[in-house]
């Protein structure tokens, strides 16, 4: 089991440590809902330390990113960001990732804990190009800063006017008194905010100067639990949960992130190609609960007379809406919007509503 740079940091605050993804990581604090509703309202700080991050450099970089993700790289400049994924041959997912444009020959790729190994001999395996390849992942540590006030927080500690660094985009800067903080518009969470990578020996100087100046408007921490409720109310996917090695993207509904375009031959791109002209037999679907009742991953998604249209791949009451809500794959036609399904719950059959994401708006 590893340890992030700030394990000790997050003990002292109080955190609930579980292992995860091979890491020791802070479940939660002063509890779910109460960091949930602070990072809708307020502000609140992750550390996602765990995260994995590839650096794809040289005059090859550009050809093997583009080979392994299905979104086009091609649109990327200088300080862009890409919400992609890696097909795995066969029709469905390695990974979801993010792909940062540092220069023309230069890329970061950043992939889930839980992916950090398959993922990287995954595209060592692809690079027949010859790019060059470092894998970061043990240097490096995360944190999250989001929230309405996450630049109210964030901007007393950087030089550098956040206003201006616009949703995936991120610029390589001072914050906090570290040099080279990679300060970046994204999250999981579906608010306003940045990620901030640095590498492990200035994690601690950057996390004193984040918490230090968020005591002014009440940041709290938030763990891994907020993290996946946050995630959810937005219909964000989860690897593990909601995409894997069996679900294309197609099915996920991230057609959007699958572009077709002239010069973009990625992996499994003819295949893909196929399932978005003629179709697929079930969808990643959201739905809202009617009935009382929560739902659960593994529990199955039923039509009126019993017959199995799929089963929940994420589940949870909303901490926002106060209501059951799921994502699931769910056989086509039963996936429309307003479609009626049920939750099989134990031996009870609750009512549910299919729903377009997100399902807190924003």
């Amino acid at each position: 089991m590893k340890n992030i740079a700030l394990k000790g940091k997050h003990e002292e605050l109080g955190a609930k440590m579980v292992p995860f993804a091979g890491y020791n990581m802070p479940l939660q604090y002063t509890g779910l809902t109460d960091e949930h509703l602070n990072v809708r309202e307020n502000v609140g700080m992750f550390d996602v330390s765990h995260m994995g991050e590839f650096y794809v450099k040289g005059p090859k970089a550009f050809d093997l990113v583009q080979k392994v993700t299905s979104n086009d790289v091609a649109k990327l400049t200088d300080g862009k960001i890409q919400y992609t994924c890696m097909p795995n041959g066969k029709g469905g997912i390695v990974d979801d990732l993010l792909v940062y444009r540092i220069s023309e020959e230069e890329y970061l790729m950043v992939v889930n804990a839980s992916n950090i190994e398959k993922d990287w001999n995954w595209v060592s395996e692809n690079n027949t190009m010859g790019a060059e390849l470092i894998n970061a992942s043990d240097d490096m540590s995360l944190l999250a800063v989001q929230g309405p006030n996450a630049i109210k927080v964030l901007q007393e500690i950087t030089d550098v006017d956040l206003e201006k660094v616009t949703f995936y985009t991120f610029v390589i800067d001072k914050m906090g008194g570290v040099e080279d903080v990679i300060i970046s518009a994204t999250g999981y969470t579906g608010e306003k905010g940045f990620e901030l990578y640095c590498k492990n020996e200035d994690a601690e100087k950057l996390f004193d100067a984040i918490w230090e100046e968020g005591q002014k408007v009440d940041m709290k921490m938030a763990g891994l639990g907020a993290r996946d409720t946050l995630r959810l109310e937005m219909g964000m996917a989860l690897y593990g949960n909601d995409i894997d090695e069996s679900t294309s993207p197609i099915e996920a509904k991230l057609g959007w992130i699958t572009k077709f375009v002239d010069g973009n031959n990625f992996i499994d791109r003819d295949q893909l190609a196929q399932q978005k002209e003629n179709g697929v037999d079930r969808k990643l679907t959201a739905f809202q609960m009617i009935d009382k009742g929560i739902p659960r991953q593994g529990y199955k998604i039923i039509d009126a007379d019993g017959n199995e249209l799929g089963e929940v791949t994420s589940g949870t009451m909303s901490p926002s809406l106060k209501k059951g809500i799921g994502l699931g794959y769910v056989k086509v036609p039963h996936h429309k919007t307003g479609s009626e399904i049920y939750i099989q719950v134990r031996k009870k059959q609750l009512k549910a509503e299919v729903v377009k994401l997100p399902f807190i708006k924003k």
